[in-house]
Order: C-alpha cells, then sequence, then structure tokens
C-alpha cells in the first residue's frame, strides 16, 4: 500500500482523483492530509477540519471483479471497518448513522464519501474519503461534533490510526469481492443509529414526520416505517433524521 502525505490540499478525493488520471496505481494507494481547505462531505456539504487536529485521508479502492450492483457492499465495508477499528480504542456508545457517519452517543465522530467511477466495460473505482476528528476540542457552530480525545480525554497517533483503518478495509474488501456479506451487513445494522426507534424525519420539500428505520436495503436506501404504518423506501438525498 502506498501512502502519500501531504501538508494541504483542497481535497484528498479530488487529489487522488487526479493522481488515478495520470498515472497507474496500486491498490489502496492512500492520500493522507495535515489539511484540506475545499473537503466533502454528503449531500454537497463541506468537511470542515481543524488543520493537523485530524485524520482525513482518501484511498483508492479497484473493484474490477465486483458487479456495479454490489457498489453499496463497499459503503458497508468502510463503515464497519472504521467502526471496528474505533472499538479496539474503547471508544463509547458507536454507531453508524446512515449512510455514512460515524457517531459516539449522538455526536458525529466521522463521516465517510465514496465516489464510485464506473468505466465503459462496467469496471469501477472507487475513492474512498474518510475524515475523522481526533484532536479537536473547538467545534464552532457544529454543536452536533465531537472527536475522539473529547470522548475520550485521550491523545492519538493520527497516522497509526489510518494504517490501522487502511489494514481493517483491506481485509474485509475480499468479502465485497466475493460478496460475501451477511456478516458485515449484520454488523451494519446492529449498530445502525435510531434503528428501531421512534424518530423525526425531514423530506426534501420540508415535510416532517415520524418513523422508525427498519434497516437499509442491499442498493443503500433507507426502509421506514412511517407513523401511518406505511413502509417506505429512502435513497441518500430523498429523506433526513432529525436528531
Amino acid at each position: 500500500m502506498q501512502l502519500i502525505k501531504l501538508d494541504a490540499t483542497d481535497s484528498t478525493n479530488d487529489f487522488l482523483k487526479a493522481l488515478t488520471r495520470s498515472k497507474q496505481l496500486e491498490n489502496f494507494t492512500t492520500v493522507l492530509a495535515q489539511n484540506q481547505t475545499n473537503g466533502k462531505g454528503q449531500r454537497g456539504a463541506r468537511w470542515i477540519s481543524e488543520p493537523g487536529s485530524n485524520l482525513i485521508m482518501s484511498v483508492l479502492i479497484q473493484n474490477n471483479q465486483v458487479p456495479t450492483k454490489a457498489v453499496f457492499h463497499l459503503n458497508v465495508a468502510i463503515a464497519t471497518s472504521l467502526l471496528m477499528v474505533l472499538q479496539r480504542y474503547h471508544i463509547p456508545d458507536l454507531s453508524i448513522k446512515w449512510p455514512n457517519d460515524i457517531l459516539s452517543g449522538n455526536q458525529k465522530l466521522g463521516g465517510i464519501l465514496i465516489e464510485n467511477l464506473i468505466k465503459s466495460d462496467q469496471s469501477w473505482e472507487a475513492i474512498v474519503g474518510i475524515g475523522l476528528n481526533v484532536h479537536q476540542k473547538d467545534f464552532k457552530d457544529l454543536p452536533k461534533a465531537t472527536s475522539l480525545y473529547t470522548v475520550s480525554q485521550q491523545s492519538y497517533d493520527i497516522e497509526q490510526l489510518a494504517q490501522e483503518i487502511i489494514a481493517e478495509c483491506q481485509a474485509n474488501y475480499p468479502n465485497v469481492v466475493r460478496q460475501e456479506v451477511e456478516l458485515m451487513w449484520g454488523f451494519y445494522h446492529d449498530h445502525l443509529f435510531r434503528k428501531g426507534v421512534p424518530s423525526a424525519f425531514e423530506l426534501p420539500n420540508g415535510q416532517r414526520f415520524m418513523g422508525k428505520i427498519l434497516e437499509v436495503t442491499l442498493e443503500g436506501q433507507l426502509v421506514l416505517e412511517d407513523q401511518w404504518q406505511t413502509i417506505r423506501h429512502f435513497d441518500v438525498k430523498e429523506i433526513q433524521l432529525l436528531y
């Protein structure tokens, strides 16, 4: 695995994408940055991180052997890999907020943004962006954010954390290739934030309603039962969990 360390970049995902266009890279090539000035989050949001305090990295995963219909298996593999590493550090009350946020309690520790590049021959590769709040203490205007240091009062070696997360991803990736994903999905659902708990949701038009999360489908849709006992399916940009 090749590790490329940067002092700063606009986006580790964009840097790695540009690198894949200019040269042949080995699988799991990783870009690790001290600071990024234009990080990306879910729903087009910016990922804001205090320079030098957090883990900011992107990993290239080449998926030539995996059918495109199995894309969300990779999301599950990455999210569970990250959670497994944090469990070894005894970070409390960990969960995965659909689709790819990592929480401690009801506060966000980190997030994952996977950009899939599907080629003309239907093979594909993924740029996996991972942001994890490690030592940051001040989250101005981000009341739902927290860090490993805040929840544990411990300091961490950021590069070692990155290496452990990559190693866990490498260990879980063959399950994606073979599509032997039952155990991963079981872990994902066991740690799915607010699964089975009455919660408030909001649609893009501003309509709000109560419902309970039942599961996430193999295609990555959120399945919930609304307050009228109707089972409904939603894609990522079609609904927001309020908490």
